[in-house]
């Protein structure tokens, strides 16, 4: 994108500027593709720039360049994001024609989608059936991989980790929803032919004089965070169920009728509200009389009963109150 300022009126389109300072408002608009966001790796970046150039006869153009920044834009309130993740590993220790116990390891995420910020809550069980002191441990990995002429080159980065206690032979741990919380970092990129961004939550168990066992949980870092209303995660909605018996209720057909005047105004109310008004001011004398006898009047009178139908709906009715006119 450029913009060439000039003039149509002056000689051959061109814009003369005098010495003094002079101001210029550009104006570009994003293209409605989907932008990679702007991100700086090891191998390879996305980056966006503005650039601006002054041109001068007989001398070398002017150039400035600013950069700016670009999110795509990641919502993580979407049912794929929302889901799970679970898994379940075992490994079994060997030393020559010795065979320990299993080392078992089950592993949860609420969901799958998160933002820089968040707290990622673990659920994990750990059980350690070999002769060895074990270590659980969990940890927040980024991948970067980059893709030029066929090739294509990884790196992946420690974000974030987390270490349990040591778990002896025979022994058993439980998280329950332990927490790791994601620093800030870049969001993922997941539609880009030249780069990618992943995330994954690693929960393993590090064990002394064998690989360890781990397990992958996949992660996407998001720009849009969780909705407080709109949304819940699927283990939220496991434990605290809803009773939708109410959606079975059919209504009556006919509605029941509302308690009796009698039961709202005593009699004593009513009465002392006909009792006639002794000293008025100016502002009540000002009152034509029906109008001020009307309000007094109908103050607490019952009103018709429920069941009274208007025989004759269309025709205006004479004994109805009137304003006073004027």
């Amino acid at each position: 994108m450029a913009a060439v300022i000039n003039d149509d009126n002056s000689e051959e389109g061109l814009h003369t500027i005098h010495s003094g300072r002079h101001e210029y408002a550009f104006s570009f608009e994003l293209p409605q593709i989907p932008l990679a966001t702007s991100f700086e790796g090891r191998h390879g970046s996305v980056r966006y720039w503005v650039k601006a150039e002054l041109h001068r006869p007989w001398f070398l153009p002017v150039k400035l360049k600013k950069e700016f920044t670009v999110f795509e834009h990641i919502d993580i309130n979407t049912p794929s994001l929302l889901s799970p993740q679970a898994g379940t590993k075992e490994k079994t220790l060997c030393c020559w024609f010795c065979t320990s116990g299993p080392i078992s390891l089950s592993a949860k995420i609420e969901r799958k989608g998160y933002t820089p910020g968040e707290s990622i809550q673990i659920f994990a069980e750990i059980e350690n059936c070999s002769s060895r002191v074990v270590v659980p441990k969990a940890a927040i990995y980024q991948t970067q991989a980059f893709y030029a002429k066929g090739k294509m080159k990884e790196v992946k980065q420690l974000v974030a980790n987390l270490r349990g206690e040591s778990l002896s032979s025979g022994k058993t741990e439980t998280w329950n929803g332990k927490q790791l919380k994601i620093p800030p970092v870049s969001p993922s990129i997941l539609d880009c032919s030249i780069i990618r961004v992943e995330y994954s939550l690693m929960v393993y168990v590090d064990i002394p004089g064998a690989m360890d066992l781990f397990l992958n949980l996949p992660l996407v870092i998001g720009t849009i965070p969780l909705h407080p209303f709109g949304s819940r995660t699927s283990s939220v909605s496991s434990q605290c169920s809803m009773n939708m018996n109410w959606l079975g209720l059919t209504l009556p057909e006919r509605p029941e009728a509302p308690p009796s005047y009698a039961e709202v105004v005593t009699e004593e109310q009513r009465q002392s509200s006909l009792a006639p008004i002794g000293a008025c001011d100016d502002f009540e004398r000002a009152l034509p009389g029906p109008l001020f006898a009307y309000i007094q009047e109908f103050r607490f009178l019952p009103p018709p009963l429920y069941s009274e139908i208007d025989p004759n709906p269309d025709q205006p009715t004479d004994d109805r109150p009137s304003c006073p006119s004027r």
